[in-house]
């Protein structure tokens, strides 16, 4: 019985049929890796240039809208009165004099379906998004610059739209192929991206009529 038993362990122990499959399992998990890995990454590229061409399709319609953050000042008004900005008349750039128009605050939000150019421009820009993006990665800011308007003309400051936040969600089980591929600590490979903040600025056009300052 003893020697019975010895005989088939020493058979087993020359049996290498078992091992071919554990090769091909190893073999078919590393192909599987590279293979939905360039799948995802080319994603991953994909999404980061459209979501850019986004950005920059988004301010494009900013500078020619209403405001996306409510209210701004209509009008660039005269700014620190003083001996010189005071003899400087209506009509003269900005730029004319140091303090000529007022430097208005930094405006800036979050874009709100509940502003009318806020969606407008998710309406135009979402098809070139990330299927999990929403209205509220767009982020809006309107900035003065004394090199823009002229004094008791239209505000026109420079518009700027950045894309925050945005997520990118791998398809691919990547984490638990690298493990099947005898990868260590590769568990969390294949988790959700966050891109890098894109942003886009343009100076504004007329914000009230659309039309060139």
């Amino acid at each position: 019985m003893t020697h019975g038993i010895q005989h088939m362990l020493r058979g087993f122990g020359r049996d290498q049929s078992g091992g071919v499959l554990v090769e091909f399992a190893m073999v078919l998990s590393l192909f599987l890796l590279l293979f939905f890995g360039l799948i995802d990454f080319a994603r991953i590229g994909f999404s980061y240039v459209m979501a850019n061409k986004a950005t920059e399709r988004a301010v494009r319609i900013a500078v020619v809208r209403g405001s996306a953050c409510g209210v701004l000042p209509v009008t660039n008004d005269r700014g620190d009165l003083n001996a010189e900005t005071e003899a400087v008349n209506f009509g003269q750039p900005c730029s004319a004099a140091d303090g000529l128009c007022f430097a208005a605050a930094t405006v800036t939000c979050t874009g709100n379906a509940a502003n009318e150019t806020a969606s407008e421009i998710w309406s135009e820009v979402s098809a070139l998004m990330p299927n999990n993006a929403s209205i509220e990665n767009l982020q809006f800011s309107y900035r003065f610059d004394e090199q823009l308007g002229y004094l008791g003309g239209p505000y026109t400051p420079v518009v700027t739209v950045d894309v925050v936040d945005l997520t990118f969600e791998f398809v691919s089980p990547l984490g638990s192929l690298a493990v099947l591929a005898g990868a260590s600590g590769a568990s969390n490979l294949g988790e959700d991206l966050v891109f890098p903040s894109m942003s886009a600025s343009l100076p504004a056009e007329d914000l009230q009529q659309g039309e060139s300052s």
